[in-house]
This record gives structure tokens, C-alpha cells and sequence, in this order.
């Protein structure tokens, strides 16, 4: 070995590892709230369901923004959590003193 570090060096772009976001939320959520909204606008085409999917999709899009502010893999993390909590029991090991 050389005297100085010999180990290979990669950069990795940014781009690359960046989560995807839209509008500043995470990218399926976003969508999902604009579908519901578009379609309790379109579906009854009253006023007042314009109304409530106007303020819906606000609301929606206020706290998704948060959200993706806090953790933008926020839901994907959560959802692995509650997939893999049979594997991780609520005890530090079987050998443990009782």
C-alpha cells in the first residue's frame, strides 16, 4: 500500500438521492389528495362540494407540505415500522433477566 489513502473515492450526485417530491410533498400522497379533491369536485358538480374540495385539497396540501418539511420518507417509514414490528419485539434480547 502507498503511503497516502489508496481507497477509491465515488461521488454521488445529489439528484440521485434525493426523495421524489412534488409541490414540496411527498410524490403519491400529493397525488392521492388531488385525486379525492378532483373528484368530489367533478363527480357531484355542486357548489358546495366545490367548496369542500377547494378546502380539502388546502388542507391537504398544507399538511403534506409539513410533512415533507419534517421527513420526506416520512409515510414510507412509517409504513416499514408497522410492517416489521412483528420482527422487532419490545424486549432487548431472549437472554434478558425477567
Amino acid at each position: 500500500m502507498a503511503s497516502g489513502s489508496s481507497l477509491r473515492r465515488s461521488v454521488i450526485n445529489r439528484s440521485l438521492n434525493r426523495p421524489n417530491l412534488l409541490l414540496g410533498c411527498e410524490r403519491e400522497w400529493i397525488l392521492m389528495a388531488g385525486l379525492v379533491a378532483f373528484a368530489l369536485i367533478f363527480s357531484l358538480k355542486t357548489v358546495p362540494s366545490i367548496i369542500i374540495g377547494v378546502v380539502l385539497w388546502f388542507i391537504s396540501l398544507f399538511l403534506l407540505r409539513k410533512m415533507g418539511k419534517a421527513d420526506q420518507l416520512a409515510s414510507k417509514v412509517y409504513i416499514r415500522h408497522i410492517k416489521q414490528q412483528k420482527l422487532y419485539l419490545p424486549k432487548s434480547t431472549p437472554f434478558r433477566k425477567m
